[in-house]
């Protein structure tokens, strides 16, 4: 069967009390409306269609680089009307899931499983449902004797005896398309909230004796949907959890999952040791037999073997294998470290490139750098790269050992295999197997203590 998928994403999301509209909010390093997209293609789903409306523009630029289309629901007027802006989108598709942009713990076996049973079943409908202790606010699925679907009724228009049912409505459907869309042109707005609820095609369906199935899903946290900031907070401590079991059971070691912050699109190689107090996020890969932290915090940042990193902070660099980093260390975008390099404690690196084997031990600053292999750059060392108009490079060239406390004054370069005598402020070019020195002349003034 031809599918395609409509993600319900209209919606301000009042409670979130925020400028960005609700499933922008992002959950475990991903905007929450992403996670539901990721969960769509891993159900087998290429074709999805975004119902959109407040902040549009700002929900378009998540899009940008995915094959998403966008409708826009102009004024939110219930899920039904969100559902009919999509019809132009879908009309060819032989049927639809349709579910809603905040729920991020949707899972794709989850939807998987409502295919396979929409496909087996033959039915024109078939909902997705989930049994919890408190409903309050969800739903609610009265079913028939029989145990087939009634109808669904929302928690504004129930009574006290739905109100007490348990099994709620997630808000995830499968449909045959041109079914459903005629059925929606037959609903009205006679509800408590004057919307169009797309549940009433349901009831549609089975007054024109339509089979319409309903899929109990096993882990009831897939549906949960977020609405403010805790529920936000709530999720996120769920999508962690899943993402640290993934990484256990993937070979991964991680000391204390309870103290481990890992984004769900982050990939580690097995046999590597996560320490406690860390935070890896975004698109960061890191290679296997790694040692990791403590209160150590990574971001889209690549890391290769061997790699020991310890209480620094990474954002954007490539790090080659057995290099050897921190603690206290600052490795700013655009760093690239080359393997077997060491970057020792209290030593910050911008925008510079530093080559296999060399040393930046302590208490150094390097920005905007070529640094070739075998470099030793000694303690107390800062390439001053910027005039207060412009950036300038520093190039050290192999071999080169920079003395403690020099000042390196870009644009300069330092020869193969050259040294600088420490304390030095070095301001013109150095040729190679060169020592240059620059200091002013030792004075020594009899000084005569006072008191």
């Amino acid at each position: 069967m031809n599918y395609s998928a409509v993600i319900l994403a209209a919606g301000k999301g009042v409670r979130m009390r925020s400028k960005l509209p609700k499933v922008m909010h992002p959950v475990a390093g991903k905007a929450m409306v992403l996670h539901v997209a990721d969960a769509v293609r891993g159900a087998g789903i290429p074709k999805i269609t975004a119902v959109v409306g407040h902040g549009r523009d700002m929900i378009k630029s998540l899009f940008e680089d995915q094959e998403v289309q966008l409708a826009i629901q102009e004024e939110q007027l219930g899920t039904g009307h969100a559902l009919m802006q999509a019809e132009p989108a879908v009309e060819g598709d032989g049927s639809i899931i349709v579910l809603a942009g905040d729920i991020p713990l949707i899972q794709a076996k989850t939807l998987k499983a409502l295919i396979d049973h929409h496909e087996t079943t033959g039915a024109i409908a078939t909902v997705l449902t989930a049994r919890i202790e408190n409903p309050t606010g969800y739903g609610r699925i009265i079913r028939n004797p029989d145990g087939s679907l009634n109808r669904i009724v929302e928690e504004k228009d129930a009574n006290s005896e739905e109100k007490a049912i348990t099994e709620i409505n997630s808000g995830i459907y499968c449909f045959n398309t041109r079914a459903v869309f005629d059925a929606l042109k037959r609903i009205n707005t006679s509800n408590a909230q004057n919307e169009y609820y797309l549940t009433d095609v349901l009831k549609i369906f089975a007054a024109d004796g339509h089979q319409v199935e309903v899929l109990i899903t096993g882990d009831s946290r897939d549906i949960y949907g977020i609405n403010d900031r805790v529920q936000l907070a709530q999720a996120e401590s769920i999508l962690r959890q899943r993402k640290n079991l993934e990484l256990m059971q993937s070979g991964v070691t991680i000391v204390d999952p309870a103290s481990t912050f890992i984004d769900a699109g982050v990939e580690i190689g097995s046999d590597t040791i996560i320490l406690p107090f860390t935070m890896i996020e975004g698109h960061t890969v890191i290679g296997q037999s790694c040692e990791i932290g403590p209160s150590t915090r990574i971001t889209d940042s690549s890391i290769g073997q061997d790699v020991f990193i310890e209480s620094s902070r990474i954002i954007e660099a490539e790090i080659g294998d057995r290099c050897h980093i921190g603690p206290f260390a600052y490795l700013r975008p655009a760093t690239v470290l080359h393997n077997e390099v060491k970057v020792g404690d209290f030593v910050e690196i911008k925008k510079s490139v530093i080559g296999a084997n060399s040393k930046v031990p302590h208490l150094s600053y390097v920005g905007d750098a070529t640094v070739g292999r075998h470099v030793n750059i000694g303690a107390g060392t800062i390439t001053c790269n910027y005039d207060g108009r412009n950036k300038y490079e520093t190039v050290l060239a192999d071999g080169v050992f920079i003395g403690s406390n020099t000042n390196l004054v870009a644009p300069v370069k330092i020869g193969e295999n050259s040294m600088t005598g420490a304390g030095s402020t070095i301001t013109r070019d150095v040729p190679p197997h060169t020592l240059a020195v620059e200091r002013a002349e030792q004075r020594m003034l009899k000084h005569h203590k006072k008191g």
